[in-house]
C-alpha cells in the first residue's frame, strides 16, 4: 500500500514540473512574439536603444564673431584655450613604444614649474595622486597657444591638453564698457553679458552644427560608414566706429585725470560731428573683461543719469533764440544776483551776481539768475520743455548699446522751470549731451549717435549690415546756430574776468564750448549734498568753430583738483586734432621734422620691421624677445614725426618689467597697458621712479607704481 502511494506521489510531482516547464515555454514564446511584433522592452524601443549605443553625435561649435575697430584692429576675438592634463596610470602606455604616462614625476614637476605659475612642490603633489589622470587647477586652465607650445617643447611624457574656446580681449580694460564681455552657459556656449557682446549676441553667436556616425566598441567610426553632417555657421564680425588711436589717447588722459583729481568717476566721449560716429569713449574706474574685475555694471556713456548743470544753458539760450528771433544777447541786459520765486531764492555761483549785465556776459559767466530772467522774458515752461525734448533729452538716443537710460526732463513749478534752465532738477546722460551738440555742429540738424559701423560674414566677407547717418530733423535756424557758436567761442576765448571757461583756451585751436557745474542729488534727503567737492563738473564743446568736425564731452564726479578738467579737455583736443589732421602744432624753429604714416606691422617678423625702421631713421622700442610682432603703438594710419617712438610688442609669453625711466606718462601708460601689467601712474611729466625693477618677472598679483 505504501509503495503504491509513493509511486502515485512521484507521478503527481512529475506532472507538476512538466506542466511548469511547458508553462514557461509558453510564456517565453509569448514574450518573443511580443518582442518581434513591437520591438519594445519595458516601453524602450530596442532598435533605437541599439542605435544610440552605437551612434555618436558630435557638436560642431560655431565660432563667435570678432569685434574690430574702424581700422580693422581686433578688440575681441575667440581663441583656442587649453587645459593641461597629466596621465598617471601606467596602463595607458600598454601597446605603445614610447611612454604615454608620466614616468619621472620629479623631472616633470621641475620642468612644468618653469612655464606654469606653480611651484615644483605643488605640481609634484598633484602628480603623486592616485588617479588615472589629473588636472592642475586654475593655473592649468585657460592656457594660451604660446604656453601650450612652451610645454610641448619640454618633451615630457604623459602630458596632454584639452582644447576649448574662450573670449579674449587683447587690450585688457581698453573700451571695456563698450565692448562688454561674455560668460559660458551649461552647454559650453558663449553668452554676451554687456556692451556690444550683449547687444549683438545673436548676430555674433552663429549656429552650431553636428556630425553623427556609427561607432565601434572602442568609439571609433566604422570605416566607409555614412555620416549625417550639418555644417556650423560662424557668427558675424562686428566693426565699430571706434578709432583705436583716438581711444588709446582717451584712455591715457582719462586714467591720468582720475589719478590727479581723485574723482569718483571720470567719463569722456569723442564724436564725429558730421556723422554721429563715436570715435572714442573712456571711463574710469574701468574693468578688464579678461578677468572681469568689475564693480559697476552700468556703462557710464549711456547708463549714468545725473543733473548736468550749466551745460544746459546752451540749450536754454537756443530755445530763447528760436522762440524770439529778435532777442539780442549783446544789447539786452539782465539783472543778476538773488532771484526770488515765491518762497524760493535762486542764486549765482558767486552768491552775489554781477549786477546788470548783457545776456551774452550772463552766458559766459554762467549766471543762473540771468537764465531765470531769460525764461521769464523769452520763454515759457512748456516751450523750454518742448525744446529740451526736441534735442533728445528725456528720450533714448537708440545708440547701438544695451541698457541705455532716458534720464528725466520733467518740471512743473516756477522754481523747477528756472532750475531746469541751468541744468538742475533734470537728469541726462553723456550720450544725450553729445547728441544735442550735433545740432550746433550741423547748422541746426540733429544726428543720432552710433557706434557700430558694419557687420561682416567672416566666411564670404559679405557686409550683412551697414550703418548710415541718421538725421532727426532740423531743430534750430542758421541764425540761432551762429549766435550760439559765438557765445560758446566767448566762453573759451574771453578774459578770465568775463567767463568761466578761460582755462580751456588754446592758441591755434578754435575750440568752443560751455562749462558745467552741478550739485549732486542726495537720494536719502531729497536735497543735495553740501560738501565742498560734492559737484559734477563738465565741459561740452567742439572744434573748429566755423565748421566743427569733432564733439567732445567730459565730466568728473567729485573732483578734488579743479585744474584737471581743463587740462584733460585740452589734451584730448590736441591729440584728436593731430591724429585727424585738423590742426598740427608748428614744429620747433630751426629743426627739421619729417612726417611718417604708421603702417601695420602686426604678424611681421621683428627683424624685418627693425631693418625698415633703421632705413627710415625712425625711433622704436621692442618689448619681448619674440620673433613676430603681435601688437604696436601707434596703430596704423597714425601720423608721427621722426621724433616720436614706435613701440613693438612681440610674441614672447614671458612678461618682464621694462625700464620706463624717462618715458612720458602717456608712453608709460601705453606700454604697461599693452603688456597687461597692472599699474598706477602718479606723475605729470616723465617717469623718474618705478616700484618694480627692470627685468623683473611680472605676475597677476603685482601692481607697478610710477612717479
Amino acid at each position: 500500500m505504501k509503495r503504491e502511494m509513493l509511486n502515485k506521489n512521484k507521478n503527481v510531482v512529475a506532472k507538476f514540473f512538466t506542466l511548469m516547464f511547458f508553462f514557461f515555454i509558453f510564456i517565453l514564446i509569448l514574450r518573443l512574439g511580443y518582442l518581434c511584433l513591437t520591438g519594445k522592452v519595458d516601453g524602450i524601443d530596442l532598435k533605437s536603444f541599439s542605435n544610440k549605443r552605437n551612434t555618436k553625435k558630435e557638436v560642431l561649435y560655431a565660432l563667435r564673431g570678432n569685434i574690430y575697430d574702424v581700422n580693422g584692429d581686433v578688440l575681441a576675438q575667440t581663441i583656442n584655450s587649453y587645459t593641461i592634463i597629466a596621465y598617471l596610470d601606467p596602463s595607458r602606455s600598454e601597446g605603445f613604444k614610447t611612454p604615454q604616462h608620466v614616468v619621472d614625476k620629479e623631472l616633470t614637476a621641475e620642468k612644468l614649474s618653469s612655464v606654469l605659475d606653480m611651484s615644483k612642490e605643488k605640481i609634484l603633489e598633484i602628480l603623486n595622486k592616485k588617479a588615472y589622470q589629473v588636472e592642475f587647477g586654475s593655473k592649468g586652465r585657460g592656457l594660451t597657444e604660446l604656453q601650450k607650445e612652451a610645454i610641448e617643447d619640454l618633451g615630457l611624457y604623459g602630458i596632454d591638453f584639452i582644447t576649448t574656446h574662450k573670449r579674449y580681449y587683447p587690450n585688457n580694460d581698453f573700451l571695456s564698457y563698450v565692448i562688454g564681455y561674455t560668460t559660458i552657459d551649461d552647454n559650453g556656449n558663449m553668452i554676451g553679458e554687456m556692451g556690444i557682446e550683449k547687444k549683438y549676441d545673436k548676430q555674433m553667436t552663429g549656429t552650431n552644427g553636428f556630425v553623427e556616425y556609427q561607432k565601434d566598441l572602442n568609439g571609433y567610426k566604422f570605416p566607409n560608414s555614412n555620416e549625417i553632417r550639418e555644417e556650423k555657421v560662424d557668427g558675424n564680425d562686428v566693426y565699430l566706429t571706434i578709432d583705436s588711436n583716438v581711444q588709446m589717447s582717451l584712455e591715457t588722459v582719462v586714467n591720468k585725470a582720475k589719478t590727479e583729481s581723485s574723482a569718483n568717476w571720470v567719463v569722456a566721449v569723442v564724436l564725429d560731428a558730421k556723422t554721429g560716429k563715436v570715435l572714442g569713449s573712456a571711463t574710469k574706474p574701468s574693468f578688464n573683461p579678461n578677468t572681469r574685475d568689475i564693480k559697476n555694471y552700468l556703462n557710464p556713456l549711456v547708463s549714468y543719469t545725473y543733473e548736468p548743470g550749466s551745460v544746459m544753458k546752451t540749450y536754454s539760450f537756443m530755445a530763447a533764440f528760436e522762440n524770439d528771433p529778435s532777442f539780442d544777447p549783446y544789447t539786452e541786459t539782465c539783472i543778476t544776483g538773488p532771484y526770488t520765486i515765491g518762497e524760493d531764492v535762486v542764486s549765482d555761483w558767486n552768491k552775489t551776481g554781477w549786477g546788470e549785465i548783457p545776456y551774452q556776459k550772463g552766458y559766459t559767466l554762467s549766471s543762473n539768475t540771468c537764465v531765470a530772467n531769460l525764461i521769464k522774458k523769452h520763454l515759457t515752461k512748456q516751450k523750454l520743455m518742448d525744446y529740451y525734448k526736441k534735442l533728445g533729452f528725456g528720450s533714448l538716443t537708440n545708440i547701438d548699446l544695451p541698457n541705455e537710460y532716458a534720464g528725466k526732463v520733467n518740471f512743473k513749478y516756477d522754481v523747477e522751470v528756472v532750475n531746469a534752465g541751468f541744468g538742475q532738477g533734470i537728469t541726462t546722460t553723456p550720450i544725450q549731451q553729445v547728441k544735442a551738440l550735433t545740432a550746433i555742429a550741423n547748422n541746426g540738424v540733429i544726428l543720432d549717435p552710433y557706434i557700430v559701423e558694419k557687420m561682416v560674414d567672416p566666411k564670404t566677407n559679405e557686409v550683412t549690415y551697414k550703418a548710415e547717418v541718421k538725421e532727426q530733423g532740423k531743430v534750430a535756424s542758421k541764425e540761432t546756430i551762429d549766435k550760439i557758436k559765438d557765445l560758446m567761442y566767448r566762453v573759451v576765448n574771453s578774459e578770465s574776468s568775463e567767463t568761466t571757461g578761460s582755462a580751456y583756451r588754446m592758441d591755434g585751436y578754435d575750440l568752443i564750448g560751455k562749462t558745467g557745474t552741478a550739485q549732486i542729488a542726495n537720494p536719502n534727503t531729497g536735497g543735495y549734498y553740501e560738501g565742498k567737492y560734492d559737484y559734477i563738473t563738465s565741459f561740452a564743446g567742439m572744434y573748429p568753430k566755423d565748421d566743427p568736425e569733432v564733439i567732445i564731452y567730459v565730466a568728473f564726479q567729485r573732483s578734488y583738483n579743479s585744474k584737471v578738467l581743463p587740462e584733460t579737455v585740452k589734451t584730448i583736443v590736441k591729440d584728436t586734432a593731430k591724429y585727424l589732421g585738423i590742426f598740427e602744432e608748428a614744429p620747433e624753429l630751426n629743426k627739421e621734422v619729417s612726417e611718417y604714416k604708421v603702417e601695420n606691422y602686426k604678424n611681421k617678423l621683428v627683424e624685418n620691421v627693425k631693418q625698415s625702421f633703421n632705413e627710415k631713421g625712425l625711433k622704436y622700442v621692442v618689448f619681448g624677445n619674440g620673433t613676430k610682432v603681435i601688437d604696436q603703438y601707434p596703430n596704423k594710419n597714425s601720423i608721427i614725426s621722426t621724433k616720436d617712438k614706435i613701440f613693438l610688442f612681440t610674441n614672447d609669453d614671458s612678461i618682464l618689467m621694462p625700464d620706463l625711466k624717462g618715458y612720458s606718462y602717456k608712453e608709460a601708460d601705453v606700454v604697461l597697458t599693452k603688456l597687461g601689467i597692472k599699474h598706477k601712474i602718479d606723475l605729470n611729466g616723465y617717469v623718474q621712479y618705478q616700484s618694480v625693477a627692470p627685468g623683473s618677472k611680472i605676475t597677476n598679483e603685482i601692481e607697478v607704481i610710477l612717479n
